[in-house]
């Protein structure tokens, strides 16, 4: 069983600085994951063709589940504001994260969490650049229970604030709304926290190791697979992990194999 987290900067290629859906497709077939979650995706967005990037993942890996679940509705940059409830948003520009898997879905699990109360300083690269104070988004959690070779298996996909120590609370509060679930569980996503702090507040196992950002030359890993230890002797040891540089994005995606590898 393969695993995989990728944060697409929407489809965008750093190269042209496009949104193309063929390459975006390509770049998830390359992958070949059974599970995949992503982050900073668009659903009906003029920056990204109006596309349901979910949705186009999900037909590149040939996997009948997906989900899309925005954080956000309006255009990023622009107007914003958060859902009020789980099916908020339809016709609307919306921004936030999937999951796809070509496992059968038994349930679906939605978990909000509020954005940071004070700006924070970022870091935004370019000419223009420099240290900007941005006010944080509400983030979300897309659970799913699956129907696995290895019995159930609830994993999540979650894209956290980049305000320090706001990223902690919430994954704490992720945690707790994952332990509602059955084990064994598996948390994937960028969680804008380096390895050690996300294990240590957990005490998941991380199931790959490997710097993911910036993707040209990775310093810093930011996107995880972490498992929970309850339940983890259920599922194959893991047999190999890869952070392949992509055609699109400025992460890496973070590939863990569990069992043969693919």
């Amino acid at each position: 069983m393969r695993l995989a987290t990728f944060n697409l900067l929407h489809g965008r290629s750093l190269t042209d600085g496009l949104v193309e859906p063929d390459r975006l497709a390509a770049a998830v077939t390359a992958l070949d994951a059974d599970i995949l979650a992503l982050q900073e995706v668009d659903r009906d967005q003029s920056r990204s063709g109006n596309l349901d990037l979910t949705a186009i993942a999900a037909r590149a890996l040939d996997a009948p589940e997906h989900r899309f679940a925005a954080a956000v509705v309006g255009t990023p940059g622009g107007q914003l504001r958060p859902l009020t409830h789980d099916d908020d948003g339809h016709g609307e520009p919306c921004y936030g994260i999937g999951l796809v898997s070509r496992h059968p879905v038994r349930s679906w699990q939605v978990t909000r969490l509020r954005p940071a109360p004070v700006r924070s300083p970022v870091y935004v690269p370019g000419p223009r650049g420099g240290l900007v104070l941005l006010h944080d988004e509400p983030r979300v959690v897309l659970a799913a229970v699956l129907d696995t070779p290895h019995g159930p298996l609830t994993v999540a996909a979650t894209h956290l604030s980049f305000v320090p120590g706001w990223n902690l609370l919430q994954l704490r509060r992720v945690i707790r709304a994952l332990r509602a679930l059955p084990a064994p569980r598996i948390l994937l996503g960028d969680l804008n926290l380096p390895a050690g702090p996300a294990a240590l507040l957990t005490r998941w196992r991380p199931l790959g190791r490997r710097p993911t950002y910036p993707a040209g030359q990775p310093r810093v890993q930011l996107d995880h697979i972490l498992a929970d230890r309850r339940g983890l002797d259920r599922l194959p040891p893991v047999t190999a992990v890869a952070t392949p540089l992509s055609t699109i994005s400025d992460h890496r995606p973070l590939i863990v194999d569990l069992g043969p590898p693919h």
